[in-house]
């Protein structure tokens, strides 16, 4: 077939099917199809997700335990192969270096080994095992110099069953003469503008990058054109949208509803409803995203936005992901809404037959201003009599598909979403590029910031001692586990077994209730009716009390297996207490040690902005395409190593102090001694910390705080 061969590249296009290529069949194509991968297009743009640096190979002794990196080594001894029981096959060489020694094993290849020289260095990339004295790597990859000189790094591709990133690699390798194939988006002008590689020279350069910088400039180009199209894309979407509005409205002044509230609204949500009346105005329909914190009042102004609304002839729903949501927007609302003689409904998945028949009713002949629901809103049974606005809460719980089943209840109405989810401003453009966006980036008066701590399960017993004082105080605890029932590697605290065997041991005289997400909707609003009557006095639940859950009696949130949950959902479950006077705490219980777990757990604990968080987190730097090598064992700056042992001695041979005393600390605390000494010292941290927080503040730190690290 010609068009398998170089020597008729001319005669290959874009979209020339991949099966055409030299050494692929139809099982690879259909290997290929399953990636996504059908034409030479889709090949060439199938870029590799991170890189093997051969150019920084490890000596044996210092390479890394159960972590694929590159050993170079010398050949010493081939042993041979032998027949394993079973019938495989095993070949067996020994390299090593100045230091160390490594058995590398090959099962069923015996090419393998034989292609090795005595007395020849390689290159050996693959997983190291064993001890100090015994190291083992088996099934390697092997380059020799030469190679590494023209290659030096190896490309790794996303890959699937039955096809290896090697032979991805090998296919894309015979593509990229024939890059310039690709059609380049970006005029020469931009390119030049922005400093920007072409799109040939882009795709050589990412695949087969000849330095971290080559591919550092080939990943910059394909990024901003990514960027670009997607742009570019958004704004047609948002074009396509501004349609003329099905519900013309006249702007109103919102003093008359301002002046109904017992409290006075913040700045942030005046300015918020003045954009959001402004838009329900003009004569395009309103699509507009509302972010705030949790508890910055989102609801507030979608009662001042739906109020005007009914104001002007018109019908509003709002949707919400839960029945218990749900139900407490609807009695919220209703006592906002009251006052001015409007009507609220609330149409559940939940509810009897006949009462469903009458909300129906009501809603399609008028006599409901206001619908409050779940997903069954979205149902073709409902039918809005003149749906003027939509409001989704918890944007971040529902797709675009349920938002525009909202949207189709009436000819173009203004659309409202509103989300707590932190998100940095310029990630929200690319996510909501759709919707116009109002922030809510002021607290109401009187709310107290949430004090976060980290802590590990040891200290879960002190934990409970001071939940248990917080409820002599007639407060209130949260209790989040991530897990309904048992897992099998049993890393997860399940939230049944956590109620019977910790939470009623350690709190035996305390009311304890229990809810997720299979209990039944009454049994789930029995149990949050009890918590918000202050009939239970802690709740152990999963995370169906993420959103929405309003108990202001609540000052406690223990989130057990805090790594397991995302930046967002930790800020969400926060946000479920600290909404009274009290001033309240969030405990993030977990014993994972690892360094990026413990910097994202620290880093909330140090701030209650949540923009603020997801734009040290969201505008991190990107995932290295180069896998950063392990750090390499250093020697103490006051002694150097000798040429004769160029290893550290042991620990017995470097240790010089008396047995049973310790290091002076590298601080200026004052030396202590006896278990009452340091505890005046941590005590006095605590107090440290006390005032750092705050003048004024009544209530000290609890005392399991004062030995935690992350205090200071």
């Amino acid at each position: 077939m010609p068009a398998q061969t170089t020597e008729t590249h001319t005669t290959l296009t874009p979209d020339t099917p991949v099966r055409y290529l030299k050494g692929v069949g139809p099982k690879t194509a259909e290997r290929f199809e399953k990636l996504g991968i059908v034409t030479l297009a889709d090949l060439l743009c199938h870029y590799p997700r991170r890189y093997m640096d051969f150019s920084k190979p490890y000596s044996i002794a210092e390479a890394p335990c159960d972590t694929e990196c590159v050993v170079k080594a010398e050949v010493f001894a081939k042993p041979g192969g032998r027949i394993l029981p079973g019938g495989r096959r095993m070949e067996r060489i020994t390299a090593g270096d100045d230091v160390s020694s490594l058995e590398i094993t090959w099962f069923n290849n015996p090419y393998a080994a034989q292609k090795l020289e005595l007395g020849q260095a390689y290159y050996f990339q693959g997983i190291v095992t064993g001890g100090m004295l015994r190291r083992q790597m088996v099934n390697p990859q092997v380059r020799t110099e030469a190679q590494i000189t023209a290659a030096p790094f190896e490309a790794v591709y996303p890959q699937t069953d039955g096809l290896s990133s090697s032979v991805i690699a090998r296919c894309v390798r015979q593509l990229l003469p024939h890059a310039e194939l690709l059609p380049d988006p970006l005029p020469p002008e931009m390119r030049q503008k922005y400093r920007l590689l072409s799109k040939a020279e882009a795709v050589r350069a990412i695949h087969c990058p000849e330095s971290e910088e080559a591919a550092f400039a080939a990943r910059r180009r394909l990024i901003y054109e990514e960027l670009l199209i997607l742009q570019l894309g958004i704004g047609r979407m948002k074009n396509r949208g501004s349609a003329a509005t099905g519900a013309p409205m006249q702007l109103l002044d919102p003093q008359p509803f301002w002046d109904a509230l017992p409290f006075a609204p913040t700045g942030a949500q005046r300015r918020a409803v003045t954009e959001i009346l402004t838009d329900m105005a003009g004569g395009q329909s309103m699509n507009r995203l509302l972010q705030g914190d949790v508890g910055s009042g989102k609801t507030l102004v979608a009662a001042a936005a739906i109020w005007a609304c009914i104001r002007s002839g018109y019908q509003a729903a709002l949707l919400a992901p839960t029945e218990i949501l749900a139900s407490q927007h609807a009695e919220n609302l209703n006592r906002m809404l009251a006052p001015f003689g409007m009507r609220v409904a609330l149409l559940t998945g939940g509810m009897k037959a006949a009462a469903r028949r009458t909300t129906l009713a009501a809603i399609r002949n008028d006599e409901a201003d206001l619908v409050v629901g779940t997903h069954a809103i979205l149902s073709e049974r409902v039918a809005f009599a003149r749906l003027g606005l939509a409001v989704v809460d918890e944007q971040h719980r529902f797709g675009v598909r349920q938002r525009g089943l909202l949207a189709e209840k009436a000819e173009n109405p203004h659309l409202l979403v509103m989300s707590a989810t932190p998100i940095p401003r310029t990630l929200g453009l690319l996510l909501y590029g759709d919707l116009d966006i109002s922030i809510l980036d002021e607290l109401p008066p009187g709310r107290k910031p949430v004090k976060t701590r980290c802590i590990t399960g040891k200290k879960r017993r002190d934990l409970y001692g001071f939940l248990d004082r917080e409820i002599n105080a007639g407060r209130q605890v949260y209790i989040v586990c991530p897990a309904i029932e048992d897992t099998p590697d049993g890393g997860l605290n399940a939230v049944k077994t956590y109620y019977e065997d910790i939470a009623k041991a350690l709190l035996p005289d305390r009311r304890v209730g229990l809810m997720h997400g299979k209990l039944k909707p009454k049994e789930k609003a029995a149990v949050m009716e009890d918590f918000k009557a202050g009939q239970l006095d802690a709740l152990v639940s999963t995370t169906v009390i993420e959103v929405g859950v309003d108990v202001p009696n609540a000052t406690v949130m223990v989130i057990e297996n805090a790594e397991r949950y995302g930046l967002s959902a930790l800020h969400q479950l926060r946000g479920r207490v600290g909404r009274g006077a009290a001033e309240s705490w969030c405990f993030l219980v977990s014993d994972n040690t690892s360094e990026p777990v413990q910097k994202r757990l620290k880093f909330l604990c140090s701030t209650a902005d949540a923009r603020r968080g997801a734009v040290r987190f969201g505008n991190a730097r990107p995932r290295r395409l180069f896998r950063e090598p392990p750090a390499r064992p250093a020697h103490p700056p006051d002694r150097r190593p000798d040429e004769r042992h160029p290893h550290p001695p042991r620990r017995a041979e470097r240790s010089r102090r008396p047995a049973g005393r310790r290091p002076a600390p590298h601080c200026t605390r004052p030396r202590t001694s006896g278990r009452a000494g340091r505890a005046d010292v941590r005590k006095g941290r605590c107090d440290e910390l006390n005032q750092q927080q705050g003048a004024g503040q009544k209530r000290p730190a609890p005392r399991f705080l004062y030995s935690i690290i992350s205090l200071e």
